[in-house]
C-alpha cells in the first residue's frame, strides 16, 4: 500500500477543510471524556457547513433512554459504540436525506470514553467511530477503533481524544482508498506516549479489500499498540473485551506451520493448568501467540521484513483449529505477563517448550534492565502466574525442568520458583511428538515429501494444500516415501 497523506496538516486545518466541503454533513454524539471533537469543528470556523447536530448523553439513564439499554451495564464498549452510530446515522438519513441527500455525504460521529478520573485510580480508555457515505445516497461505511489514553491528566487526555476524532473523520473522506495512509495518519497532531490504538475494524463497499487482520498487524508493526487480537472467526477483537476477568493460557509459537508437537503442547498445557485448584475451569480463555519477531524469522534470516501473505496464512491457520491469535511486539515474556496482568487479575497460565525455559533464564536478555533477571522475574513470577513446561528430546534424553542446569549464582532462585508451584512440568504429553521439529516439517512440506500430513492436524494439512502455503507445490513426488522422510528426529 502507498503511504501518502500530509502529515503537515494541523487539526485546525483538518477540522475546517471538512467544515468548507458543501457535501459532508453529520452529527455528533459523544459520552464522557470525548467532548473535544465536536468542539474543534466548532472552533475551526464555518462548522455550520458541517454540524447537523452535537450532542451528549453523559448521564446512564439517558444514554439508555436514547440508545437502549445493555444486558452488560457498562457503557465504554464496542456495543454502545455501535449503537450510537446506528441511532444516529439513521435519524440523518430520515430527517434529512430527502431534503439534501441528493448532494450530501452523510456522517455520523460517535464516541464513548472514560477518562483519568480525580483520583487517577483507573486507565482511560475508548470508543471511537464513524459511519459515512462516499456519495450521495450511497452506502455507508465504517470505522471503529478503540483507545487506550495515556496522558497523566483529564485535561490532556480530552484534548488527544478530541485531534483524534479529527484525524479519523478527514481520514474516513481523504484515506479511505489508501489503508495504510489512513491508519498512520490517526497519530497526526498525537504521540504514541499519549495514545495507544489496540484495535481497528474497517467495513462496507469501499474497504472490501481491506484485511482487518493486516491492519492489526500494521497497529504492532508501527508502534500504535503492543499487542491486536483475533477471535477464532478471524475477526479483530479488542483485547480487553475478551480477556477482562478471564483466566489465560498463552502460548507462544512460529507456527509455520502448526504441527501435532504444537497442539499436544496446548492440549496438555491447558489441561493440566485447568486442574489448578483457584482456577474456574469455566472462566478461561486460551491464546496462541506470535510476536513480530517469530513473524519476520523466515528461513532462518532474523533481518527479513515481515511478509504479510505469510502472517495471513498462519493467522488463517490458527483460527481455523479455533484459537484465538494475539499478534505482539513482546519479545520477552515478562513484557507479556505485564500486559495480560493489566487485564484480569486472575491466574495466568503460560506454556512453554522447554528450551524457551532455558531462555529465560539466560541473564544477557536482560542486559537493559536495571535490576537485571530478578527485575524480570519480579514481574514474570510475583504474579499468579503458572509457567508450565514441555519437554524436548535431544541426544536422546528427555530434557525437562527435572534435567535444568544452572549457573550456580542461579540455582537457589530456580529452586524458589520450583518450591512455589511457580514451574511445572507438563506431564500427560505424547512422547511421540518430541520426535519432530517444526522445521524438518516445513522442509518436508516445501520438498514435496510423500507422508508429511502425518505430522500435522489434518485442518492443517488440508489448507497448506488447497493454498500451496510454505512452500507446497501442489503435488507429490511419486518417488518419496514416507520411510525416507529425512531429518524428523530432534
Amino acid at each position: 500500500m502507498d503511504i501518502n497523506h500530509n502529515k503537515y496538516l494541523g487539526t485546525k486545518q483538518k477540522a475546517l477543510a471538512i467544515n468548507l466541503d458543501p457535501a459532508i454533513y453529520g452529527s455528533f454524539a459523544e459520552i464522557g471524556a470525548g467532548q473535544d471533537v465536536a468542539a474543534n469543528f466548532f472552533k475551526a470556523g464555518a462548522s455550520s457547513g458541517t454540524i447537523a447536530k452535537t450532542m451528549s448523553a453523559y448521564d446512564m439513564t439517558f444514554s439508555d433512554a436514547i440508545y437502549g439499554s445493555q444486558q452488560v451495564k457498562r457503557y465504554v464498549t464496542e456495543q454502545r459504540l455501535l449503537a450510537m452510530l446506528e441511532k444516529e446515522y439513521d435519524l440523518l438519513i430520515e430527517r434529512l436525506a430527502e431534503q439534501r441527500g441528493h448532494n450530501t455525504t452523510f456522517f455520523a460521529f460517535s464516541d464513548t470514553f472514560s477518562a483519568l478520573n480525580y483520583f487517577k485510580t483507573n486507565d482511560g480508555h475508548g470508543w471511537m467511530g464513524v459511519r459515512f457515505q462516499l456519495e450521495p445516497n450511497g452506502k455507508y461505511q465504517d470505522v471503529l477503533l478503540h483507545v487506550k489514553l495515556l496522558d497523566n491528566h483529564n485535561n490532556l487526555q480530552q484534548q488527544a481524544v478530541g485531534v483524534l476524532g479529527v484525524n479519523l473523520i478527514y481520514a474516513c473522506f481523504n484515506y479511505y482508498k489508501q489503508p495504510l495512509s489512513f491508519l498512520l495518519s490517526l497519530m497526526d497532531d498525537l504521540s504514541k506516549d499519549r495514545i495507544q490504538i489496540d484495535m481497528i475494524h474497517f467495513e462496507g463497499p469501499a474497504f472490501t479489500k481491506v484485511d482487518n487482520r493486516l491492519m492489526s498487524l500494521y497497529l504492532v508493526k508501527y508502534g500504535f499498540s503492543d499487542a491486536a487480537l483475533f477471535g477464532p472467526n478471524g475477526k479483530n477483537r479488542q483485547p480487553s473485551e475478551v480477556l477482562y476477568k478471564k483466566h489465560i493460557v498463552v502460548v507462544r509459537g512460529r507456527f509455520r506451520p502448526v504441527i501435532n508437537v504444537h497442539m499436544d503442547m496446548l492440549n496438555t498445557g491447558v489441561k493440566q493448568f485447568l486442574d489448578e485448584p483457584d482456577v474456574d475451569r469455566n472462566n478461561v480463555v486460551v491464546i496462541t501467540e506470535l510476536t513480530l519477531q517469530s513473524l519476520k524469522e523466515r528461513d532462518a534470516d532474523e533481518n527479513a521484513e515481515i511478509d504479510e501473505k505469510d502472517f495471513l496464512d498462519r493467522v488463517d491457520i490458527l483460527c481455523s483449529l479455533g484459537q484465538n491469535v494475539l499478534i505482539s511486539n513482546f519479545h520477552e515474556y515478562y513484557k507479556l505477563v505485564a500486559y495480560l496482568s493489566k487485564i484480569t487479575k486472575l491466574k495466568m497460565g503460560v506454556v512453554l517448550g522447554y528450551p524457551n525455559l532455558e531462555y529465560i533464564f539466560t541473564e544477557e536478555h536482560y542486559q537493559n534492565l536495571p535490576g537485571g533477571i530478578l527485575e524480570s522475574f519480579a514481574t514474570l513470577f510475583s504474579r499468579k502466574v503458572k509457567v508450565l513446561i514441555y519437554p524436548t528430546l535431544r541426544d536422546g534424553q528427555i530434557w525437562n525442568s527435572e534435567k535444568f542446569t544452572l549457573p550456580p549464582h542461579l540455582i537457589d532462585l530456580y529452586q524458589y520458583l520450583i518450591a512455589n508451584n511457580k514451574i511445572e512440568d507438563i506431564k500427560d504429553y505424547n512422547k511421540n511428538n518430541l520426535n519432530f521439529q517444526t522445521d524438518k516439517v516445513l522442509q518436508l512440506i516445501k520438498e514435496g515429501a510423500a507422508g508429511w500430513e502425518e505430522f500435522v492436524p489434518a485442518e492443517v494439512a488440508a489448507i497448506i494444500k488447497d493454498r500451496c502455503l510454505f512452500g507446497y507445490a501442489c503435488e507429490i513426488k511419486s518417488d518419496s516415501t514416507t520411510a525416507q522422510l529425512p531429518g524428523l528426529s530432534a
